[in-house]
């Protein structure tokens, strides 16, 4: 399997060189030359698999031989070794037209881990393999820190350096962050919003060559190793709702503010997965839902939510879809976004906007919305949401026919929450993996928003 940038000035690379590259070095995003086709036999015979086995073939369609089967077995085994349920993402029954997919059994509770432990270990082994040092660089809204630091805590070889935005993530994101004390982890809490943080990710990336001599690597979205391991379980929840023959019209229902979780799934769709509707969930941060409904990629006012890894105005994958959009068009995909960098905008023709709302329907949960969904399953079903997941469910019941069925991904542990449930009165339990964070001392260092601040810290750490 070769993989290409979406811009078109990165020759095809491999696997592996796709996973240390990141962001392409044209500053494009990187994606599969060509996407597998699975046939009706191939999804009924993976419809018997075990999570870490179905995990293992579809890696093997995009590794292709370049790692071999039994060391591609073997991180994928222990990589889903650390979860907590034997399922690793079971699928819960809510009621006749809504299930829940639990993404948050995994170290960190959260959907991050499904992806970053597989990340972590295979940085290792390729690590081990190549002799090579990495230094890994990533920015968080809250999860996508937490994970990716307990992948790779005191790893031989490794260095990882997390930016997050100061003040904006909950009390346990940023516990789980920064009461680890390995010599290996650097902690950057950025004065800025999650916007700023990966701006500067991305242009310390896009100067290739300090990427090169300082061996830059992501763990961002941005690292198309992510965006394979989640497209598992849109498959994974698929072939469960098959085995209680449900496996009519199934929609998902996805809390987004990165189009990375999502564009899992439509890349799941794309591979034969028969996906109804693809429902793209956001909060007040809704650039995405006016992209879908109106056809204009614009930032608006940034706002603080109850559900702030979603507050996000820039979303790192939406470059994708916008090369499949556009016909796999690599030079289209270019003059796109080197216009939104310049212009701040992207309008796209009537056309095209017919596609996109054939491919996804989008609804913007506002915050009185959230607690409410929250409160009503709580007391209706027993079944506490976190406000990331309500999101997804509010979104689901807006777009769920009577002869649908939505699962909707639970992408978070309420407990990692708690300012948001415990304004609606309702008292939780924390596991008791968390209840331990809040004894523990925190290591991070406050540094200003500009890349100069940042890249003086990096510099020393790495």
């Amino acid at each position: 399997m070769e993989y290409i940038s979406t811009r078109g000035k990165v020759g095809a690379i491999g696997f592996v060189d796709a996973v240390l590259m990141g962001l392409a070095d044209d500053g494009g995003l990187l994606v599969p030359k060509h996407i597998p086709q699975l046939s009706a036999d191939t999804l009924a015979q993976w419809q018997k698999l075990s999570y870490p086995e179905l995990a293992l073939e579809l890696f093997s369609l995009y590794v292709d031989g370049e790692i071999p089967r039994e060391d591609l077995k073997k991180l994928v085994d222990d990589s889903y070794a650390t979860f907590r349920h034997e399922e690793v993402t079971p699928v819960r029954r809510v009621n006749n037209n809504l299930h829940i997919l639990e993404l948050f059994h995994g170290p960190t509770f959260a959907f991050k881990d499904i992806a970053l432990q597989f990340l972590g270990n295979l940085y290792s082994y390729i690590s081990r393999r190549t002799n090579s040092i990495i230094h890994i660089l990533g920015a968080t809204s809250g999860d996508t820190g937490a994970s990716a630091i307990e992948g790779v805590r005191g790893k031989e070889g490794i260095k990882i350096c997390i930016l997050h935005p100061n003040g904006k993530v909950s009390k346990v994101q940023e516990l789980q962050m920064t009461t680890v004390d390995d010599a290996n982890v650097l902690n950057l809490s950025v004065e800025g919003n999650f916007d700023d943080c990966q701006r500067i990710i991305k242009e310390l990336f896009a100067d290739v060559a300090f990427k090169q001599q300082y061996h830059l690597r992501a763990i961002n979205s941005i690292n198309i190793a992510r965006v394979l391991a989640q497209t598992v379980y849109y498959f994974y929840a698929y072939f469960q709702l098959a085995k209680q023959g449900q496996a009519g019209k199934v929609n998902f229902s996805v809390p987004t503010g990165n189009f990375g979780d999502i564009f899992a799934g439509y890349l799941a769709k794309k591979m034969g997965l028969p996906v109804n509707k693809l429902i793209l969930a956001t909060n007040e941060n809704n650039i995405l839902e006016r992209f879908v409904n109106e056809g204009v990629y614009q930032p608006g006012e940034f706002h603080m939510t109850y559900s702030p890894s979603m507050d996000i105005q820039v979303a790192s994958n939406f470059e994708r879809y916008l090369y499949y959009l556009y016909g796999e068009d690599a030079a289209t995909t270019a003059t796109l976004m080197d216009g939104f960098k310049k212009e701040g905008k992207i309008a796209i023709p009537a056309d095209k906007l017919k596609q996109v709302q054939a491919d996804f329907v989008a609804y913007g949960v506002q915050n009185d919305e959230c607690l409410a969904t929250i409160g009503q399953y709580h007391d209706e079903y027993s079944y506490l949401l976190d406000p990331h997941t309500a999101c997804g469910v509010a979104a689901s019941e807006k777009n769920t026919a009577a002869d649908e069925v939505t699962v909707a991904l639970s992408t978070a542990h309420p407990a990692k929450f708690n300012e948001a449930i415990e304004l609606i009165q309702i008292e939780q339990t924390f596991p008791p993996q968390i209840e331990a964070l809040f004894e523990k001392p925190q290591h991070q260092t406050l540094v200003g928003g500009s890349n100069d601040e940042v890249k003086a810290e990096i510099l020393k750490f790495f």
